[in-house]
């Protein structure tokens, strides 16, 4: 059941978060769609198993959209190889139906993750690349 009250704090929330959290956020989301599809059977949960990753393809398609790379070429270059990657790792386990290619995927988004931690908890303000 949705809330308005909560759905309308949430999308708040996000728009008033600095960029460096709303890539963070995007991380979560996308660690936790991945988490939800490799739990699932992609054979007898077709629907669900495709939805999940359809969400996880949807962030790490933002999170290229938000790449800037007259900040940071070379960094953003490197960023958009990665979610492209993670893009075909997606693609690979719709098209088979499997949850092996997740776990490489999974596994990208994890690191960056740490590493975007690594920033804002390091107490260093950097521009999202």
């Amino acid at each position: 059941m949705n809330n308005p009250a909560i759905e309308a704090y949430k999308n708040t929330s996000f728009e008033a978060a600095p960029p460096l959290k709303i890539v963070r956020m995007l991380y979560a989301g996308a660690a936790r769609y991945l988490e939800q599809a490799q739990e699932l059977d992609p054979v007898a949960d077709t629907q669900v198993f495709n939805e999940r990753l359809g969400k996880v393809d949807a962030i790490v398609s933002e999170l290229i959209c938000a790449l800037e790379p007259e900040h940071s070429p070379e960094l953003a270059e490197q960023l958009e190889k990665l979610y492209l990657f993670v893009q075909a790792r997606i693609s690979t386990a719709r098209l088979d139906q499997s949850v092996e290619p997740i776990e490489e995927a999974r596994q990208v988004l994890e690191t960056l993750r740490v590493a975007w931690d690594e920033l804002e908890l390091g107490g260093e303000k950097r521009e999202v690349a």
